[in-house]
């Protein structure tokens, strides 16, 4: 008994002095994860609402997308997809200005992402004047979750998940690049957007087993409200898992497939003050 309670206690112990662990306490890694999701709802969905609504296929609406994207199925999906306006009314009353105050709050949101990916990589702020990454990054992402939605009525099964794999391995292992100037090689960037990718993988199969029963119940005990939380709190999940991924990413780069230190391309190196003067050389 003795022997398993030592065990377990060097196994919480090596847990909590690991570097991800660490590395994610130093980033405030749950802290971003909750800001992606609010700035998700509050700037990214009111653009994608008009996106979806301005769809020549009108298959459902952005509310169909974010069922597909969370995996629901059956009563959950369809109370989510009747709380939202219906297409026509979206496009009708979103005016020119309107649209344009959208995108550049959804700009706000890419620099959010921008700014968690350069913090996990140790690299400074980008300068101002490349906000044109920002707007180029959102529109890509649009197109993203667009062709993720389309795509689950042209395919379905082991179709379907090659493809949304493959194309989400592209997206995230590209928009880390670009978010990032170039500053980091393509090939220290791969492992991150396959952990990325992953990542989502399995927290759809965790939505798909806790919040398709639980958008019944908060429906019919706290309505509307009850309803917007669970989808807060998947968004949450996914902002943990895209930060979580790239900083996975990092540390396999940093620990395990390289030798060097995981910053030594990022930076040039610091210059080091001169020595003392030693003098004019002596004579024998």
């Amino acid at each position: 008994m003795n022997r398993s309670l030592r065990v377990l206690h060097q196994g919480v112990s090596w847990v909590k002095d690991h570097h991800l662990l660490r590395r994610g306490r130093e980033l405030e890694l749950m802290h971003r994860a909750m800001g992606f999701a609010t700035l998700a709802l509050v700037t990214l969905a009111p653009l994608l609402i008009v996106v979806a609504a301005a769809d020549p296929l009108q298959r459902g609406g952005f509310s169909s997308w974010l069922a597909d994207g969370m995996g629901l199925s059956g009563r959950s999906a369809k109370i989510l997809t009747d709380i939202s306006s219906p297409p026509s009314n979206v496009v009708n009353t979103t005016s020119v200005w309107g649209g344009i105050a959208l995108a550049v709050f959804g700009v706000s949101f890419a620099g959010s992402v921008q700014n968690g990916y350069e913090r996990i990589w140790n690299l400074p702020p980008g300068p101002w004047h490349k906000i044109w990454r920002q707007a180029a990054w959102l529109a890509a992402l649009t197109v993203y979750l667009y062709q993720e939605a389309q795509t689950r009525v042209a395919l379905s099964g082991p179709e379907r998940i090659a493809l949304s794999s493959a194309t989400g391995i592209v997206f995230f292992w590209w928009g880390q690049y670009f978010l990032l100037g170039g500053q980091v090689r393509w090939l220290h960037l791969l492992p991150g957007s396959v952990a990325t990718m992953v990542g989502l993988v399995g927290l759809r199969g965790f939505s798909y087993v806790v919040f398709t029963p639980l958008i019944v119940d908060n429906a019919v005990s706290y309505g509307t409200v009850g309803i917007v939380l669970v989808v807060e709190s998947w968004l949450i999940g996914v902002g943990f898992v895209v930060y979580g991924g790239s900083m996975f990413g990092h540390w396999l780069y940093a620990h395990h497939l390289w030798n060097h230190p995981p910053d030594a391309e990022l930076s040039p190196p610091t210059p080091q003050p001169p020595g003392p003067d030693p003098g004019p050389p002596r004579r024998r």
